[in-house]
C-alpha cells in the first residue's frame, strides 16, 4: 500500500526544501517530490493522484520572482528591487487558489489564510478583531504620499511609527519613521535609493534630510503602506529584542530570540540570535502568557498547520504584542523544539512531520482506502 505522495511547492535546491526532505527521510517517509514555483506560475505542471502539497516560500527562486514582479517593473527589474509587491501578491495567491482547486489535491496550508497573512493590513485587522494584542495602526485608507501621511500622523498624535509595505516580507521596504522637535525627522531603513528604483540593502541606514525622507516615502506609497505605532521593545545589554515563535497545530514548538541595535531585528540586517534560556529567565512567570499570545494569533489561521508569529515584548518583558504572522516562518536551522513543548528536541521540519495534521494527511487516506476495499 503506498501512501499519498508528499509534494513540496518550493524552490529546487534551496535549503528550505533540502532541510524538509532530510526530515522526511529521517521520519521514514519517501523522498518528497519538488514542484517548482516557476512551473506553477507558468501553469505547466502535473501532480500525482492524491498529492499532499506542502506550500513553501517562492522567495529564493529567481525565475519565480521575475515571473511575479518582472512585468510590473519592466526593464528596471532586479531581484533586489523593493517594488512589485502587489504584483507578487496577486501572482502567488492566484497560483495557490488554482492549485487548491485541482481534484484530489490536499493542501497543507489554506490559500485564503495565506492570502490574509501576506496582506499586513488584513492580518492586523483579523488579529485585532479576534482580541489578539497588536500595535495601534493608522485608521482609514492607506496613505498615498508623505505629505498625507505626515498630516494624518499629526492628527492621530503618532510621532514614531513603522511603515510596512502591505505585501512585503523580510523587512523589504520597511521604514522606522520618527518626528522630533523643531521639525526634525529620521527614517531608519534598509532601503537604498537609486536612480533606477528602490533596492534592498544589507545595510541599515538613516535618512535625516526632510526632502530625502519625503521622496523615499512618496516612492514607497504606491506599494501600499500599513502604518503601525512604533512599540518600544524590551531588550538586554543595549540591544532591543523580538521573538519568532513557531506554532504547529496550535501549539508553540520553537522560540528564537532576535536582538539588534537597529529597529529591525532581521538576521540578514545584522540581527543576532539570543539565548532562549536567558530569555525565559528574563520573562519569568510571564512565559506561559507569551506563548499563549503566539498561539492565539495562530488560532486565527486554523487551516494552516504552521505559522511563524513575531512577538514584540514590552514593559520589561511583561507584555507582548503580535507584530506579524508568517506563513513561511519555519526556516530556523539547528533550533531544537522547546524541551517542555509538544516537539522537544525536534527541528522545525521534524516537528511538523510529527504533527497530527501531517500524519492525518499522509496516513489517514491510506487507511481509509484499505477499509473501503475490504468492505
Amino acid at each position: 500500500m503506498t501512501s499519498p505522495q508528499l509534494v513540496v511547492l518550493g524552490c529546487p535546491g534551496h535549503r528550505r526544501v533540502a532541510l524538509f526532505a532530510a526530515a522526511a527521510r529521517a521520519a521514514g517517509l519517501a523522498e518528497p517530490a519538488v514542484l517548482p514555483w516557476s512551473s506553477v506560475l507558468r501553469g505547466r505542471y502535473e501532480l500525482p493522484p492524491g498529492a499532499v502539497v506542502r506550500v513553501d516560500s517562492p522567495g529564493e527562486d529567481p525565475e519565480a520572482d521575475r515571473l511575479l514582479r518582472g512585468a510590473a517593473l519592466g526593464d528596471g527589474y532586479a531581484a533586489t528591487r523593493v517594488e512589485g509587491g502587489p504584483a507578487w501578491y496577486a501572482g502567488v495567491t492566484a497560483a495557490l487558489r488554482e492549485l487548491a482547486a485541482r481534484p484530489g489535491v490536499r493542501m497543507l496550508g489554506d490559500p485564503e489564510e495565506i492570502a490574509v497573512m501576506f496582506d499586513k493590513r488584513r492580518a492586523h485587522a483579523a488579529l485585532a478583531a479576534a482580541g489578539v494584542p497588536v500595535p495601534a495602526a493608522l485608521a482609514g485608507e492607506l496613505p498615498s504620499s508623505f505629505e498625507e501621511l505626515r498630516e494624518r500622523l499629526a492628527a492621530a498624535g503618532m510621532r514614531r511609527v513603522f511603515l510596512k509595505p502591505v505585501h512585503g516580507s523580510s523587512a523589504s521596504g520597511v521604514v522606522a519613521l520618527e518626528f522630533g522637535p523643531h521639525g526634525r525627522i529620521q527614517a531608519t531603513t534598509s532601503v537604498e535609493v537609486a536612480p533606477d528604483g528602490l533596492h534592498n540593502s544589507l545595510t541599515v541606514r538613516r535618512y535625516r534630510d526632510a526632502t530625502e525622507v519625503a521622496a523615499l516615502i512618496d516612492r514607497l506609497a504606491p506599494e501600499g503602506l500599513h502604518v503601525e505605532q512604533w512599540v518600544p521593545k524590551s531588550g538586554r545589554h543595549g540591544r532591543t529584542a523580538d521573538l519568532r515563535v513557531l506554532v504547529v497545530d496550535g501549539r508553540a514548538t520553537h522560540v528564537v530570540v532576535r536582538t539588534s541595535r537597529h529597529p529591525m531585528t532581521n538576521l540578514h540586517l545584522g540581527g543576532a540570535r539570543g539565548e532562549t534560556a536567558a530569555l525565559r529567565s528574563a520573562v519569568g512567570d510571564a512565559w506561559p502568557a507569551l506563548l499563549a499570545t503566539a498561539e492565539a494569533a495562530a488560532a486565527r489561521f486554523p487551516q494552516t498547520p504552521m505559522v511563524g508569529v513575531d512577538l514584540l515584548p514590552t514593559s520589561h518583558w511583561r507584555r507582548t504584542l503580535v507584530g506579524e504572522v508568517n506563513a513561511f516562518g519555519d526556516l530556523l536551522p539547528n533550533l531544537p523544539g522547546l524541551p517542555d513543548g509538544p516537539a522537544p528536541g525536534l527541528d522545525t521540519y521534524a516537528a511538523q512531520l510529527a504533527s497530527p495534521t501531517y500524519r492525518q494527511a499522509l496516513f489517514a487516506r491510506v487507511a481509509g482506502s484499505a477499509r473501503s476495499r475490504a468492505s
